[in-house]
C-alpha cells in the first residue's frame, strides 16, 4: 500500500519551539504582508479603522448609559419624567449608533477585502508561474492551489478577526477598566489584573499547546490535498491497471493520517476553551461580589450595580471571544505562512536586473563550455560541452534516455541555469536577455502535450492570440488537424478537456503542431513530436514538418529515426556528449557507428518499416 511519508512528531514539536521562539518575527512578517495589501486602498482602510474604534467606544458607554437610565428612574418621580426620559433617548441613541456604526464597518470591510484578497491571488499566481520548470516538477499542482487558495481565505479571516474581534476587544478592556478606576477604583484592579492574567494564560495557551497541533494538521492537509489532486489528475492510469481500490488504500492511509491530527488540534481547542469558561467564571463572581459589597458599603448606587452586572456580560462577551479570535489568528498566521514563503522565494531562474530583450536574427544557437548538472545529482550532465548550431539548420538528436537530448533544448529555453560556460543565440548570452523574449523566439512541440480546458480554436492560438480565424485553421491544416475536427458537432469551437482528454494523443499532439506552426518562431523544438501518431499520420506530419522548418533553426528529438533522416543534421548523444555528428547519409557509413545500429534495430524490428518505405 503506498503512503506518503508521514513526519515525526518529535522533529514536529522541535520545529514548533523554534518558531515560538521567532514567533515575533512571525507575526511581524504576517502584519507587514497584511498591511501591504490593507493600503492598498488608504481611504477604505482608516474608515473602517474609524468606524471601528468609535463603535467600539460607544459600545462601552451602553452599559454606562443604563445604569444612568436606573438611576433617573429609581430617583426620580413621575410628575417629573424628563431625566429618566433623557437618560433613555441617551441609551437608545447609543445603541442606534452601535448598530449603524457596526454595519458601516462591514460594508467597508467587504470593499477593502474583496480589493485585497484579489490582489494576494493575483500576486501568488504571477510568481508561482515563474518559478522554474524544476520547481513545478518537484510540487503537486493540487498542494500549490490549496496553499494559495487557503491564504487567500486565511488573511479574509484575519482581517475579520482584527476588525471584528481583537481590536475592539482591547478597546473595550482598556475602556472598560478606565471607566472602573474612575469609579470604582477596586473594580477597576481587579478587572485589570484579571485581564493581564487571562490573556496571558490564554496566549500561551494557543501558542505552546493548540498551535503545534495546528501545524501538523495543517502539513497534513496539504498532503491530502495534494494526493487527492494527484490521483484524480492521473485517473486515466489508475482506470486502466484497475487501481481504485489502491488508491482508495493510499488515500485512506493520507486521511487517516490526517484525522487523528485534527481531532487532536480540535481536542486541545475545545480543552483550552474550558479553562478561559473557568477564569471567566471567576472574573465574574469577583466582579459582581466586590459590586455587591461596595452597594452594601453605600458606594455603589442601583444603577451602578445594573452598569456593572451589564459591563461585565459586555466584558465576558469580549473575553470569552478572544481565546477564540488568538487561536483563529494563530491559525490564519500559519495558513499564510505558504503564501508569505511563494512572495518572498528567490526566483530560481530569474532575469538578470539589467536584462534586455532577445534580438533575434536568424537562430544562431552556440554551446561554448557548458556545465550543467541537476540539483540534487552529484555528476554533471554535461562537462566543458560546445555545439554551435547555425542559422537555419534543421537537427535531429538522437540517444538513449538520459542521455542529454532533452535537457539540451530545456537548457535553450533556460529552463534550468547552467553551472558554467554561456549559451547564447544569435551572439546573445541568454542568461543575459529577458526570459519572456527568449521563450516567445523559441517554439516547442513537446512530447506529451499540454492543453488547456478551452476550444481547439484557443489551443491553437495561444503563442499567437492575435491570429485570424483563417490563420489558426491553416495552422490546422498543415498539421492536419482539420482531419478531427470537421467531425466534431462544434469544430474548432470544440472545449478539448482538462489537458485535452477528450482527445487522442495522436489528435493532441497535431494541436501542439498546430500551435507551433502559427506561432512562426524563429527556433522550433520538437521533443519526440510524431511519438503518439500512427505511421500514416507521422508521414503527414512529417511533410508538415518539413515546410515548417524551412529557414528557420530546427531542432528535433526523435525515437523514431525515420522522423530524422531529411534533416541537415543528426547529432548522436551518449552521457551527455555527442559520440556521432553528421546527416543521414554519413552516419550510415560509420562502421559499427550508434546511429546505423539504432536505424537497423528499428528496421528489422518493423518499427519504421512504414515510414522508411
Amino acid at each position: 500500500m503506498s503512503t506518503l511519508p508521514e513526519p515525526a512528531s518529535g522533529r514536529n514539536e522541535a520545529k514548533a519551539a523554534r518558531d515560538t521562539g521567532s514567533m515575533r518575527t512571525r507575526y511581524k512578517r504576517v502584519l507587514s504582508f497584511c498591511l501591504h495589501y490593507w493600503m492598498l486602498s488608504p481611504p477604505l482602510f482608516f474608515g473602517i479603522l474609524s468606524a471601528r474604534i468609535a463603535s467600539t467606544l460607544v459600545d462601552v458607554a451602553v452599559p454606562v448609559s443604563a445604569g444612568f437610565l436606573i438611576d433617573a428612574i429609581a430617583n426620580g418621580s413621575r410628575d417629573n419624567p424628563g431625566p429618566a426620559f433623557r437618560a433613555l433617548a441617551l441609551f437608545i441613541g447609543l445603541g442606534a449608533t452601535f448598530a449603524i456604526s457596526r454595519q458601516l464597518v462591514t460594508f467597508l470591510l467587504n470593499r477593502l477585502s474583496g480589493q485585497s484578497i484579489a490582489a494576494i491571488g493575483r500576486d501568488s499566481f504571477r510568481k508561482v508561474q515563474r518559478f522554474s520548470a524544476d520547481w513545478h516538477a518537484n510540487s503537486f499542482a493540487g498542494a500549490t492551489v490549496r496553499k494559495i487558495t487557503r491564504g487567500m481565505t486565511s488573511f479574509d479571516t484575519f482581517t475579520d478577526t482584527l476588525a471584528f474581534g481583537l481590536l475592539p476587544s482591547f478597546i473595550v478592556m482598556v475602556g472598560v477598566s478606565a471607566v472602573f478606576f474612575y469609579r470604582w477604583p477596586v473594580l477597576g484592579v481587579i478587572m485589570a489584573v484579571s485581564i493581564v492574567i487571562y490573556l496571558t494564560v490564554v496566549i500561551t495557551m494557543s501558542v505552546r499547546y493548540v498551535r503545534p497541533a495546528n501545524v501538523e494538521a495543517r502539513e497534513w492537509d496539504s498532503k491530502m490535498a495534494g494526493a487527492l489532486a494527484d490521483s484524480i489528475t492521473g485517473n486515466a492510469v489508475v482506470k486502466s491497471f484497475a487501481a481504485e481500490e489502491r488508491e482508495d488504500a493510499m488515500f485512506e492511509s493520507v486521511s487517516g493520517n490526517w484525522k487523528w491530527r485534527a481531532i487532536r488540534s480540535w481536542d486541545r481547542s475545545a480543552i483550552s476553551g474550558i479553562v478561559q469558561a473557568l477564569m471567566l467564571m471567576a472574573l465574574q463572581t469577583a466582579l459582581l461580589g466586590t459590586g455587591v459589597w461596595l452597594w452594601s458599603q453605600g458606594q455603589a448606587t442601583a444603577g451602578g450595580i445594573a452598569s456593572l452586572v451589564a459591563t461585565q456580560f459586555l466584558i465576558n462577551g469580549y473575553l470569552r471571544e478572544i481565546g477564540q479570535q488568538v487561536r483563529t489568528v494563530q491559525r490564519t498566521v500559519n495558513d499564510m505562512d505558504d503564501v508569505l514563503d511563494f512572495r518572498d522565494a528567490t526566483m530560481q531562474v530569474a532575469d538578470a536586473a539589467d536584462a534586455s530583450p532577445l534580438q533575434i536574427g536568424k537562430g544562431r544557437i552556440e554551446f561554448d563550455k557548458v556545465d550543467f548538472r541537476y540539483s540534487g545529482q552529484s555528476k554533471a550532465l554535461y562537462e566543458n560541452f560546445s555545439l554551435v548550431i547555425p542559422a537555419g539548420q534543421r537537427v535531429g538528436l538522437v540517444g538513449p534516455s538520459g542521455a542529454g537530448k532533452s535537457t539540451f533544448v530545456k537548457l535553450i529555453q533556460r529552463l534550468y541555469d547552467v553551472q558554467g560556460g554561456v549559451i547564447s543565440i544569435d551572439g546573445q548570452d541568454i542568461a543575459k536577455v529577458t526570459q519572456s523574449s527568449l521563450r516567445q523566439a523559441v517554439g516547442l512541440v513537446p512530447q506529451e502535450p499540454v492543453l488547456f480546458h478551452r476550444s481547439i480554436a484557443e489551443n491553437i492560438a495561444y503563442g499567437r492570440p492575435d491570429a485570424t480565424r483563417a490563420q489558426i485553421e491553416e495552422a490546422a491544416r498543415l498539421a492536419h488537424v482539420d482531419l478531427f475536427v470537421n467531425n466534431l458537432p462544434k469544430g474548432y469551437d470544440t472545449l478539448v478537456g482538462e489537458r485535452g482528454v477528450k482527445l487522442s494523443g495522436g489528435e493532441r499532439q497535431r494541436v501542439a503542431i498546430a500551435r507551433a506552426i502559427l506561432a512562426q518562431t524563429p527556433i522550433l523544438i520538437l521533443d519526440e513530436a510524431t511519438s503518439s501518431l500512427d505511421s500514416v499520420s507521422e508521414l503527414y506530419i512529417r511533410s508538415a514538418i518539413e515546410r515548417l522548418s524551412t529557414d528557420r533553426t530546427t531542432i528535433v528529438i526523435a525515437h523514431r529515426l525515420s522522423t530524422i533522416q531529411r534533416l541537415d543534421r543528426i547529432l548522436v548523444f551518449e552521457d551527455g556528449r555527442i559520440v556521432e555528428d553528421g546527416d543521414h547519409a554519413q552516419l550510415m557509413q560509420c562502421k559499427d557507428g550508434v546511429y546505423k545500429k539504432l536505424l537497423e534495430t528499428q528496421l528489422q524490428s518493423g518499427e519504421i518499416v512504414q515510414a522508411a518505405e
